[in-house]
C-alpha cells in the first residue's frame, strides 16, 4: 500500500517540479558546474561533497534546483520520499514559504501520515538552524563543507548590549 502512495507522490512531484522551476525560479540561473566538475573540487569542499552526493545516489543536477541538493547535505536529510517531505518541513521551520512547499507538506501529511513525528522533528530542526533556505550555495562550493555545516547548524544567539 505504501508503495502505491509513494508512486502517486512521485507522479505529482514529476508533474509539478517543472512548473515550480518555470514559475518560482524564473529569475534564477542554473549553476555553471556539472557533476563531474564538482568531483574535481578539493576533497573537503562543499563542491566535492555535492559531487560525491550525486555520484553516490546516481543523481544528475536539475537546473535551478542545485541548492536543494546542498540542503540535503547540510541537514543530513535522506533522499527517499518521506525524507523529501521531511526536508520541506525543515525548510518551513527555517522560514521558507511558497505554494510548492505547502503543497508537498499537505500531500505528505495526507498520503504518508505515519511519518508525522519525523516531519515534526524536521520542522523543529529547521527552526533551530540558522536561516539558510535563501542562500545561493554556488559561491560557497570552494569552502570547507564541515565549516559550512557547523555554521548553519547553530542557531544565531542574540547579542545583548
Amino acid at each position: 500500500m505504501k508503495k502505491l502512495r509513494v508512486q502517486f507522490l512521485l507522479f505529482v512531484y514529476d508533474k509539478t517540479q517543472k512548473l515550480y522551476r518555470k514559475y518560482f525560479k524564473k529569475k534564477k540561473r542554473q549553476w555553471q558546474f556539472n557533476e563531474k566538475q564538482l568531483l574535481e573540487f578539493h576533497k573537503d569542499s562543499l563542491g566535492r561533497k555535492l559531487g560525491e552526493f550525486y555520484k553516490k545516489h546516481g543523481f544528475t543536477m536539475i537546473p535551478k534546483m542545485e541548492n536543494h541538493d546542498v540542503h540535503h547535505l547540510l541537514t543530513g536529510c535522506g533522499t527517499n520520499f518521506e525524507d523529501e517531505i521531511a526536508m520541506q518541513f525543515l525548510l518551513l521551520g527555517n522560514g521558507k514559504l511558497n505554494a510548492h512547499l505547502l503543497a508537498a507538506i499537505v500531500l505528505g501529511c495526507i498520503i504518508l501520515p505515519e511519518y508525522y513525528k519525523m516531519y515534526r522533528n524536521a520542522y523543529q530542526k529547521g527552526k533551530n538552524m540558522r536561516v539558510f533556505h535563501h542562500i545561493d550555495f554556488e559561491s560557497l562550493l570552494w569552502q570547507n563543507f564541515e565549516n559550512i555545516q557547523d555554521f548553519f547548524k547553530q542557531k544565531e544567539t542574540p547579542v545583548f548590549y
